[in-house]
Formats: structure tokens, C-alpha cells, sequence
């Protein structure tokens, strides 16, 4: 192994991730796992749809561009002058995907086979855009019925309506493709300009994780197609976002639309976390997390007393969203009696603060939550995506078990009562079409 690899550890999992960067910034991470026939690679870019509004180091106006840019170019990338690329890696033996979220653009793959070619693959066409206006057009009515196909999904309803609830100002309530006015505004020279941006080197990373992955030879190769490129120095991104008010927009959504039973959602809006940083920033997210954990997991009376009435099923689930700007709660699912279901959720809340938790409850779903961490590393997929979005984040995945045991009782009765407070509630109902 070359010198210029570093070395990221962690005793307890027993995995060790190598990382360089190169001279065009793009950051490096390779995990090799012994016994894995499977190989994975991710190249991501820090830019998803909130970033709509954002200027260059040095310059003194921003670029405000139209909502679903950034899944717009996920699309695009797909296609370059040799036409399409998922039948390129397919050729390679290798299943190919991407995907856009709210802060993240990423592009993969999966093999056995063929590894180096498929990497350079991926490495060739993310960095070769290829835009015109006759293939923006059609790629505009490709999305606009994408749209139209998520109005109808009541899962993605209900989501948006419950962010559109929980905020007022943030692009976080927007949907990730845009809407169909917004990607009829797209040009290939908003395109091209987002994409000098956001996937400069600079701006991205790559995680390499599998089995007989040689470090150098991965090093050397990504190394290589790097340096025979030009890339002039980014300088430092700036992302403008509209003040976000620390009220919710409105307390209750509901639509109705065609499902077999209604669904709620409840979402607390939890205040910015702009000001935290690395493991602060790890520890306000597992902290939630335990707590949410505590509540509605199914080794717990709440859940079973909702499961046994009737008002839950095995797909109830709760959880916490942590990103640079913005964070929440949301739980929910499926149910027959939304309205007796809230009702009985936020009377059990208010119980639950009164009462607080125990240090055995805490010391119990700690353990718990470790053993899935632990469990889930042996998924190629989970390393990869997990590692390189905590990293946009500003925090080192590895921590992830020595924050987690960190966590005592005092502090999880403190952020259930700062952080589930009523006045930052708000629900979202599907109902079924023609009933109440």
C-alpha cells in the first residue's frame, strides 16, 4: 500500500476506510471487504434540490435557478453522445442507478465483473455532460409526467404535505423534481451552469467498498482519469437559503385520494442546526433517534396498546431527519382511525414527558440501536451512501457507535421535552376518497 492513503478506523466494527484527496479535490474512499465477491461505487455530489439559490467565491450576486434542477441533471447525465449508459454498464455486467435528495446527487453501481472498466465508466460519463435544447425538451416531458405520476402516489402526498406544513419558507416543502412550471424554466445553460458548480471535483467524493479491491490500483486509476482533465480551482460554494421562520406554516393537511385505508403522518419541526458541527451534530440526531426509539418501538406499551386497539400496523414507523439547515421528526402510517389514532399519540406524548424515561429504557435501545448499526455492516450499499452523506454533513460516520454509547439518560429526557413540543406539530392525512 502507497503512502498517501489515510486511514480512517474503528475497533469496535473492526473496518477501516482508506481515503486520499486528489489535486482536483475530489475526495477518495476506498473500504475493501474481505469475503465479498460484490463490488460497489458511488461518485456523489454535495447538490440536491434545496440548493436553487447559491453564487461562487469572489462573486457578489446569486444564481437563483428553477426548482428540480438538480434531478434534472441526474437524468441528463444518463444520456451523452453515445447514447445511453445504462446499456453501457449493463454490457459490463454491472447494475447502475442514481439518485437525488434533498442535499445529495449520487451515481452507482454494483458488479462481480469488469470493476475497473465499470468505474471508469462512471467516472467518464458523470464528468461529460452533454446538454441540448432538443434533448432538454425531451427530457422536460420525461420528468413532467414523473411529476404527474407522484401526485397520485399518496406516500409522496402525504410527505410533502406534512413538510408543507412543517415549514413555511425552507425549499426542504418543494418536491425534489420541481413541479411542471418550474422544470419548463430549465435550459442547458442552467444546466451547464449548475453543473460547473456543484460537480467540480472539489464538491464530490467517491466511495469504493467490496471484495478484492486492490487500494493502489483503484487510487492510480481514479487518480489518472482525474489528472487528464482541466480543472481550475472551486473556491468556496455559497448557498443562500430564505430565513426560516421558527413556526410551523399550519397545524393540520389532509387530502383525500384513492387508497385501501387512510394515512397520517405527525412531523415535529425541530430548530436549525446550522451551528453544530462533527459529533455535536452525530449526537442531536442519535439522541432523537433513542428517544423516538424508546417511544414507538414494538418492545414498548405504546405501541403494543395502539397495535392491540387496532390503530397501528407492523409498518408504523418513527424517526428523525438531521440535515445542515433544517431537521424533524416524523412518524406514522397506515391506519383506519387517523383521527383516534392522533389523539391517542399526542395524549401519550404529554404522558410520557410527565413521566420521563429510565436509564434501563435508554442503556436497553442503546444496545439495540448498536447491534443494527453493526448488523447493517454488512451491506456494501449502507457503508457507501451513509459514510459519503454524513461526510456532506461535516460527520465522521465511524463515530456513529462511540457518540451512540456516549448518550445518557438526563440528555434524552431533556430533548423530549425541547423537541416534541405542540406548538411545533403538525399533521398530514390521506383520507380515503368520498370519506370522512
Amino acid at each position: 500500500m502507497s503512502s498517501q492513503w489515510n486511514i480512517i478506523q474503528n475497533d469496535l466494527l473492526q473496518e477501516a476506510v482508506y481515503w486520499q484527496e486528489l489535486p482536483s479535490g475530489l475526495k477518495v474512499y476506498v473500504l475493501p471487504k474481505k469475503g465479498y465477491q460484490k463490488k460497489y461505487a458511488v461518485l456523489a455530489t454535495h447538490f440536491g434540490s434545496i440548493d436553487n439559490c447559491f453564487s461562487l467565491e469572489g462573486e457578489k450576486d446569486y444564481v437563483e435557478v428553477p426548482e428540480g434542477v438538480a434531478h434534472f441533471l441526474e437524468h441528463k447525465l444518463f444520456e451523452d453522445v453515445e447514447g445511453d449508459v445504462f446499456n453501457r454498464f449493463a454490457t459490463l455486467g454491472a447494475s447502475p442507478n442514481a439518485y437525488t435528495s434533498f442535499t445529495q446527487t449520487a451515481y452507482l453501481f454494483s458488479c462481480t465483473d469488469n470493476f475497473h472498466e465499470n468505474l471508469d465508466l462512471l467516472l467518464n460519463f458523470v464528468q461529460d455532460p452533454y446538454f441540448t435544447e432538443e434533448t432538454v425538451q425531451k427530457e422536460q416531458g420525461i420528468i413532467g409526467q414523473e411529476i404527474s405520476m407522484f401526485e397520485d402516489n399518496p406516500q409522496w402526498r402525504i410527505f410533502f404535505n406534512l413538510l408543507d406544513a412543517l415549514y413555511q419558507k425552507h425549499p426542504v416543502q418543494v418536491d425534489i423534481a420541481g413541479t411542471v412550471e418550474s422544470i419548463s424554466r430549465i435550459t442547458p445553460e442552467t444546466l451547464y451552469t449548475c453543473y460547473r458548480t456543484f460537480y467540480h471535483p472539489a464538491n464530490m467524493a467517491l466511495f469504493v467498498v467490496g471484495g478484492g479491491i486492490d487500494l493502489d490500483e483503484v487510487g492510480k486509476q481514479v487518480a489518472e482519469n482525474y489528472a487528464s482533465r482541466d480543472y481550475p480551482p472551486l473556491g468556496e460554494i455559497k448557498r443562500h437559503f430564505p430565513e426560516e421562520p421558527e413556526e410551523i406554516s399550519r397545524q393540520k393537511v389532509a387530502q383525500e385520494m384513492v387508497v385501501s385505508e387512510p394515512i397520517i403522518y405527525i412531523g415535529f419541526k425541530d430548530e436549525s442546526p446550522e451551528g453544530l458541527k462533527g459529533k455535536d451534530k452525530l449526537r442531536r440526531e442519535l439522541v432523537t433517534d433513542l428517544l423516538m426509539d424508546i417511544i414507538f418501538s414494538p418492545s414498548e406499551p405504546l405501541y403494543n396498546e395502539l397495535y392491540e386497539e387496532g390503530l397501528i400496523s407492523e409498518e408504523f414507523d418513527a424517526g428523525y431527519v438531521l440535515e445542515s439547515n433544517y431537521a424533524y421528526t416524523l412518524l406514522g402510517g397506515e391506519t383506519r382511525y387517523p383521527d383516534k389514532l392522533y389523539q391517542r399519540i399526542m395524549e401519550a406524548l404529554e404522558k410520557i414527558k410527565e413521566e420521563g424515561f429510565t436509564e434501563e429504557q435508554v442503556r436497553r435501545h442503546r444496545r439495540a440501536k448498536l447491534g443494527d448499526f453493526m448488523r447493517r455492516f454488512n451491506s456494501l450499499e449502507f457503508i457507501a451512501n451513509n459514510f459519503l452523506a454524513y461526510r456532506f454533513k461535516g460527520v465522521d460516520f465511524f463515530t456513529y457507535p462511540e457518540v451512540l454509547q456516549e448518550i445518557r439518560v438526563e440528555e434524552v429526557n431533556r430533548r423530549l421535552e425541547e423537541h416534541l413540543r405542540l406548538e411545533k406539530h403538525a399533521v398530514s392525512i390521506i383520507d380515503k376518497r368520498g370519506e370522512s
